[in-house]
């Protein structure tokens, strides 16, 4: 296990949320505070918000690259082609491992939304969730794209 796969880890098991321990990881590399990498990331926890829709360690892989690799010109067709090429590479690296990007189909939960309450972090958490694995294969492969 990379260092940065077991910091994502040790931050998601510390309480943090999925995407704010992947993006939290990597906030030296990236040049962000991390109380500022730790607000930016927030929302994008359970799914966006918990609504299980994509995975909060796949949308902080997809932050980290928009940071590395991402596009400021407005009409730039090539570069917005080039970036999103790089967004869905990444999509398919975790997708290839996991079956899905989508938070919901991860933890087989039903469609819709999940309550905003997040769920109490207990051993008993830790030990039913298969996030902590999410997490850490995204920094990995995230790690492995662009710091290695």
């Amino acid at each position: 296990m990379d260092v940065k796969e077991q910091k994502a880890r040790e931050l998601f098991k510390s309480g943090y949320n999925c995407a704010q321990a992947t993006f939290c990881a990597f906030c030296d590399e990236l040049g962000i505070d991390f109380e500022t990498a730790l607000k930016l990331s927030s929302s994008f926890g359970g799914g966006m918000g918990r609504l299980r829709e994509v995975c909060g360690a796949v949308s902080a892989m997809f932050m980290i690259a928009g940071l590395k690799q991402g596009y400021t010109s407005n009409n730039d067709d090539a570069a917005k082609e080039k970036h999103y090429r790089l967004i869905q590479e990444l999509a398919q690296k975790f997708k290839s491992k996991h079956g899905s990007i989508i938070c919901r189909e991860l933890l087989n939960l039903p469609p819709g939304a999940d309550s905003p309450t997040p769920s109490k972090r207990t051993e008993q958490y830790y030990q039913e969730r298969p996030c902590e694995n999410f997490i850490g294969n995204a920094a990995k492969i995230i790690n492995e794209k662009f710091f290695l």
